[in-house]
């Protein structure tokens, strides 16, 4: 019988926003399924250090990848060519948001809107752009982008917030129709999950929205990490589809 899933040993995953939540918790799981990782951070070197210091394995690295700086981006990819010689796997975990209550027009300022889509529609993009050229190489690469049921709901933090990841679901489409058959592209839309993510939000708003859902348990970073690598190792004909996590908060 064959075996269930796919073996990752030999392969290299890209995890931006690895340094604490999804991110680092996807890593985690891909070194453990034999992955050699890049742990992206953006500002938290010491906590990505750490998150490199605690997976299974060797081999792993940390990165600065600033969504915001494009050339830069590059500048990572080609030291994973030069040092890794493959990438095979990019999960775009990275992000931003700011909570601003819905209502408040005017608490929605030009220069957080343009924060929001730099970090959650053009970094990603420029991510993608980056890495393309290695992921195809592989032949069998995935790219998972970490988007959010708020993006179909009008939901969230804050208005922006949830156009940005709707943004990145249509990108998401979008690039899994010109970068097949090399290039598989999924979307993983969590619920709210139990971390710091979002500035402002207490334990008590996460504990009321886990029990408004049906399954009414909170969402874990590690609840999403399994879908992340699922789409790598199991769901080997998706492509182009969004993979809810949110504990049924959609129904």
């Amino acid at each position: 019988m064959a075996a269930i899933g796919k073996d990752l040993r030999g392969k290299v995953a890209i995890v931006t926003g690895a340094s604490s939540g999804i991110g680092a918790a996807s890593a985690r799981l891909f070194a453990e399924a034999g992955a050699r990782v890049v742990v992206g951070y953006n500002q938290g070197v010491d906590r990505a250090n750490a998150v490199v210091a605690g997976l299974a394995g060797n081999g792993h690295k940390a990165m600065r990848l600033p969504l915001e700086d494009t050339a830069e981006i590059n500048k990572v990819a080609a030291a994973v060519r030069v040092e890794f010689g493959r990438a095979d796997v990019l999960v775009n975990s990275a992000g931003f948001t700011r909570m601003v209550p819905h209502h408040d027009l005017d608490g929605l300022d030009d220069q957080l809107i343009d924060q929001v889509l730099t970090a959650n529609v053009r970094g990603p993009f420029a991510t993608i752009r980056a890495f393309v050229p290695l992921l195809r190489q592989s032949g069998d690469a995935v790219i998972v982008n970490i988007s959010s049921g708020a993006a179909q709901s009008g939901t969230g933090s804050s208005i922006i917030y949830g156009a940005s990841k709707a943004a990145l679901n249509t990108m998401s489409m979008a690039l899994a129709r010109v970068l097949g058959p090399e290039i598989r592209v999924v979307v993983v839309a969590p619920g709210m999950v139990h971390t710091g993510f979002v500035p402002g939000r207490t334990e008590e708003m996460m504990a009321k929205a886990a029990l408004a859902t049906p399954l009414k348990r909170a969402i874990e970073a590690e609840d999403v990490a399994l879908a992340v690598i699922s789409c790598v190792t199991h769901l080997t004909h998706t492509t182009g589809s969004i993979i809810a996590v949110d504990a049924g908060r959609h129904l």
